[in-house]
């Protein structure tokens, strides 16, 4: 009986070192795995330099750079170098955009500069709200700034221009006459803006204008002092069919005149300005396509 004991609380022993001998591994893997984990937590880098075309303290900068842009415009910002892949310039980047998960909010805001070292080709892809901020007139303009610096194999200060660049069209804002147009349909879609200001005046004046036209509908047509009316007409009918006319008024003259009404088509009015092409102020289109299932914009130019 006293051996039997003796085993039991060896047993027991035994199971309680196993037992904890599991807990502390499952405490180290799980550690592990959240050390793992970590680097992803801080989401999206801004600096994808598969191409080796950064130093790592030009890395660095343009990594700060393109954070800062990313907070102040509350949208992604990439800047991404290759020197080998399939299909071209735009279907990598538009690609890349969607499996590096870039852009915030229900649209993917954000924006990504390729430097394409395979096709030699700078190419700027565009999601959302970026889309509106960055037309064609716009792109091509920041295209010509960094072109000046990529023909002399300045990758640095070219995506330096970029970031620049962007953030310049950033503060100008989205012009007024901006409208995205998919090139595959055709299909058009404007953007529209109005200050409280605007809106307030144009109340205001319709209004008055409502006011003043049913105010002048009321004092010709009006209904009072009938008698004094049917008089007044039937005078100003005898005066026009008798041969006593001097001192005619124009009124007495256009009285039983017939006025015929034309609707006069207005003028279809031309497409909207396209703003100063090859500036950072300019509006106009932006051009659409579909990838991956979304929407983008964008443009590029060879090197």
């Amino acid at each position: 009986m006293k051996r039997l004991r003796q085993w039991y609380i060896k047993q027991r022993a035994l199971l309680c070192v196993l037992v904890l001998a599991v807990c502390v591994l499952s405490c180290l893997r799980l550690r592990a795995w959240a050390f793992e984990a970590q680097p992803d937590a801080a989401g999206p880098e801004s600096v994808y330099d598969f191409a080796g075309l950064f130093s790592p303290n030009e890395k660095e900068a343009l990594s700060r750079e393109a954070a800062v842009l990313a907070e102040t415009m509350q949208m992604s910002v990439a800047i991404v170098t290759i020197d080998d892949h399939e299909g071209s310039a735009q279907e990598y980047a538009d690609s890349f955009y969607i499996s590096a998960g870039l852009g915030t909010g229900d649209a993917y805001d954000g924006v990504l500069f390729l430097i394409d070292m395979d096709e030699r080709e700078l190419w700027i892809t565009t999601s959302g709200k970026m889309i509106r901020y960055l037309t064609d007139s716009r792109i091509e303009a920041i295209l010509d700034d960094a072109y000046a610096y990529i023909s002399e194999g300045g990758y640095y200060e070219t995506a330096q221009a970029f970031l620049a660049d962007t953030r310049l069209c950033y503060e100008n804002g989205i012009a007024r006459d901006q409208y995205n147009e998919d090139i595959e349909t055709g299909k058009k879609s404007r953007y529209h803006s109005l200050a409280w200001y605007e809106i307030a005046f144009a109340f205001f004046a319709a209004s008055a204008c409502g006011l003043a036209a049913v105010g002048s509908v009321v004092r010709e047509y009006g209904m009072k002092d009938m008698d004094s009316r049917v008089a007044a007409n039937f005078k100003l009918s005898y005066r026009k069919d008798s041969s006593f006319t001097q001192g005619l008024k124009m009124s007495d003259v256009l009285l039983g005149s017939y006025v015929t009404h034309a609707m006069i088509a207005a003028a279809k009015g031309q497409e909207g300005s396209k703003g100063s092409r090859g500036g950072f102020s300019g509006g106009g289109r932006s051009s659409t396509h579909r990838s991956g299932g979304r929407s983008f914009g964008g443009g590029g130019r060879k090197f």
